[in-house]
């Protein structure tokens, strides 16, 4: 979904598991689905986690559990605090469809795949890498407290545990810092650039 981003301030759901892969995110029998739908997506995200065979809630997984197992809405468990290596395996796209799909903004973690993080990029869901000494703290601090909140930053590119008042900077394109900004895709940002585009191949004309 199209959202500009600013500060989120919310609580967070943590995934404290290590090389997540995107059959993990979402298992490769759903990519044979024709909809491009994000509900369709985020109401399998983790499937295999999160259901048994036929189909029940496993209780012990954190997306079934009273604490976390509220979707995300404003304010409220909008990021998802994953373990190290976030997003390996296969290229899917998918994954990120699944993640903004279950209402996900921000996914933070001390190291993500590359081609995950920009399919998350591309498909508004902002990945924030920080240190493994921050990430374990959040992971710490929720355990004890699932009402943690954290706020993230965007146009100062800063990550806030607002329990500890501790920050890190991190790292983002600037191009895709400005289309997240600007709710833009890429083919958004293009036609905003039209006139600038037509101006120039005119130039070239004359």
């Amino acid at each position: 979904m199209k959202q500009k981003f600013d500060i989120i301030e919310s609580t967070c759901v943590p995934l404290p598991l290590e090389n997540v892969d995107t059959d993990q995110i979402i298992p490769a029998r759903f990519l044979k689905a024709t909809t491009r739908d994000e509900k369709f997506f985020g109401d399998n995200l983790f499937r295999d986690w999160r259901f048994d065979k036929d189909g029940k809630p496993r209780e012990n997984f954190v997306l079934n559990t009273p604490a976390f197992g509220v979707k995300p809405s404003e304010g409220n468990r909008q990021i998802l605090v994953a373990g190290k290596n976030f997003g390996s395996g296969s290229s899917r796209e998918h994954a990120a469809w699944a993640i903004a799909g279950y209402g996900f903004r921000v996914v933070i973690s001390s190291f993500f795949a590359d081609i995950h993080k920009n399919n998350e990029l591309n498909n508004f869901v902002l990945p924030v890498v920080v240190s493994e000494g921050f990430l374990a703290e959040l992971f710490a601090g929720i355990a004890a407290d699932p009402d943690l909140k954290v706020r993230v930053d965007v146009p100062a590119q800063t990550v806030t545990n607002l329990a500890t008042g501790k920050s890190e900077r991190f790292e983002l394109n600037g191009y895709k810092k400005y289309c997240l900004l600007n709710a833009l895709d890429d083919i958004d940002y293009l036609l905003e650039q039209k006139a600038k585009i037509e101006a120039f191949e005119q130039k070239r004309k004359d």
